[in-house]
Order: structure tokens, then sequence, then C-alpha cells
């Protein structure tokens, strides 16, 4: 690795489908996710999810960009010590509720369920369980995104792409556009931790809605196959070393 790629921000998304929160640092563990991670996430329609014995679901069982851009038109604020969680739009605080209780589930619930009424397949759900993570991969990993490789999409493609829009845990930049493509399968140390990459990330439509506007415009996933021949960008890592990575740290290969 010729340039030195540094982080430029750490990202959590305590709901799934909903913004993230930015944040300086993050404590990581072996085998896990960062922090906070997709640790909610909102059932549609079919309540299938045993919170007692959670198991991985595929994102269509829950609301997700993909099929409901009007989830952006949202703002949430976490507390992470007591699971408040409460939503804005436009600014205007809209609900809130703690979702350690049943009623505080049942507040954000009643909400989302006349906002996202055209998206519902029936009462959506808030499920959470100790431990898991509602990630679009089975594994527990972090997803990567070079700042740099956005910037060369919003060039080729004519169209100012918000990195929000990928929607990562860890954005860097430092590195030439698309040179994380070949990190696959090597290992990353940052700040007190190592990572391991195993993965590309195939983008999906959920790329396609403007983070701000809440509308979807041109498909990224389309772009990036017509362009590039592929529909990847970002990467995806387990953490085998545990450590506090924050913003500013340097990514190495080892």
């Amino acid at each position: 690795m010729s340039a030195t790629p540094k982080i430029v921000s750490l990202v959590h998304y305590p709901m799934k489908g909903m913004n993230g929160i930015d944040a300086p640092k993050a404590d990581l563990t072996p085998g896990e996710g960062i922090p906070f991670d997709r640790i909610y996430a909102i059932e549609n329609g079919s309540h299938a999810f045993d919170t007692l014995h959670p198991k991985w679901f595929p994102k269509l069982h829950f609301l997700q960009l993909m099929r409901s851009e009007r989830l952006a038109s949202l703002r949430l604020a976490f507390d992470e010590d007591s699971h408040t969680l409460t939503l804005f739009r436009d600014g205007r605080q809209v609900a809130r509720g703690t979702l350690k209780t049943k009623l505080g589930r049942q507040m954000i619930e009643q909400f989302l369920a006349a906002y996202m009424k055209d998206d519902l397949k029936g009462p959506p759900r808030i499920v959470h369980a100790d431990g898991h993570q509602f990630t679009d991969i089975s594994a527990k990993a972090l997803h990567l995104v070079n700042l740099e490789t956005v910037r060369d999409v919003s060039r080729v493609i004519g169209v100012d792409l918000d990195p929000a829009r990928f929607r990562a845990n860890l954005y860097f930049e430092g590195v030439p556009a698309w040179e994380e493509r070949h990190w696959v399968g090597k290992t990353l140390t940052c700040g007190g931790a190592e990572l391991e990459v195993f993965a590309e990330t195939a983008r999906c439509e959920a790329t396609s809605v403007d983070p701000t506007t809440a509308q979807r415009g041109i498909s990224i996933p389309a772009a990036l196959q017509s362009t590039w021949g592929h529909k990847n960008l970002g990467l995806y890592a387990k953490v085998t070393r545990g450590g506090t990575v924050g913003v500013g740290d340097t990514l190495a290969l080892v």
C-alpha cells in the first residue's frame, strides 16, 4: 500500500434502515460488528423473528431503504444508555420511546404504522435480541467504504453522491479510487484492532435513495454495472483482534 489511508468517520445505525450516528471512536471486539449497529429492526408484516432464539433473516423481512425510501425522510437520535429512540421529520420531533420497554416500542410502532402505511404488509414490530445485529449479511462484520471511490463514481455518472448512501461503518480516504478491491483476503490494522477483509459489498437499490431528500434517483447498481462491469462498492471485514479505533487512525495492510 503506497499511500496511507486514514479513517474519516465511524458510523453505527441503531435502527436498521434509518440514518446513522457518528462516533469519534469505537471499541471493537473479535467476531462482533461495531457497537450499537443494527441492534434494532422493524419487522414488516411477518412477525417471525424470535427474540429468545434469534437468527439471521434477509433484509426484505424488515423495513429498509431498498423498498421504502420514505424512511430516509426521518432522522433519529438514540441514547445508548437508556435505548431511547427519538424520531424527527423536518427538524420536528414526531415520536419518542424507550425501546427497552414494551410501551416505548409501541410509541414508535404506532407512529410508523401511520407514517409507513403504504409500505407495510402488516403491523410493524420493533425487534431486538441481546448480541444480535440485523445486518444485510449473516456474518458479523464492519462495512468499509473508500471516499475516493465514491468521488470517482460521482464524477463519472455526473451526480454528487452523499457517501451516506452507502451506509458504511468506517469511511476512509488517502488511497486511489478502487484500490481497496485488492484488499479482499488481506488483513488490515487500525488503532489497536485487526480486521480481515473477506468480501466486497454488492450494492442494492438502497444506494439509489438520496439520504437528504428521500427521493429515489439514478440507479447506482445499474450505473456501476454499466460503467465498471460490477455492482460492488465497499468491503466487509471481520474483527480478528479487538481494540479501539478512532477517527484519524491509519489503516495498514499486514
